[in-house]
């Protein structure tokens, strides 16, 4: 996602009076325009995509600890916070997982050599920059684990 369709989604939500969603959006473009001034330069598709990673991560804690200290009392917070997570992750482009994550394993392992557990950290770094870190890990990390010896 580009600054100018966060901007963009963030009229529309506006306009949709969707308000949890321009709250969220607001927050990606705080983020965004706070790595403008401390770094002074222009911001790129991977920033916004770290930024929403990063908010979906505090989001994810916190409905952690809200489900550890008891539903009843904090239910409308956990429906809050449940729905600002699926709107993050409707922020982030499409996972790579199930067979072609497998595919692109394979691949990555023929082209490394990859053959023992010791390769496992090559093959990893190596699937994360060919998917900007957008795959599913756990996943990808039990179907190596089979795959090396």
């Amino acid at each position: 996602m580009t600054k100018e369709e966060l901007l963009d989604e963030i009229k529309k939500s506006m306009k949709a009076r969707d308000k949890n969603r321009t709250q969220i959006l607001r927050l990606v473009n705080q983020s965004v325009k706070q790595i403008e001034v401390d770094e002074r330069r222009d911001v790129s598709e991977a920033d916004i995509t770290a930024a929403v990673k990063k908010l979906q991560k505090v989001t994810a804690e916190e409905l952690d600890g809200l489900h550890k200290a008891g539903e009843a009392t904090h239910a409308e917070r956990i429906a809050l916070l449940e729905e600002q997570a699926k709107i993050l992750d409707s922020l982030l482009p499409e996972q790579v997982a199930g067979e072609k994550l497998e595919l692109l394993i394979d691949e990555t392992m023929a082209k490394l050599g990859a053959t023992t557990k010791r390769d496992m950290g090559k093959v990893m770094g190596a699937l994360t920059k060919a998917t900007n870190g957008n795959f599913d890990k756990p996943y990808a990390a039990s179907y190596l684990g089979k795959k090396l010896s």
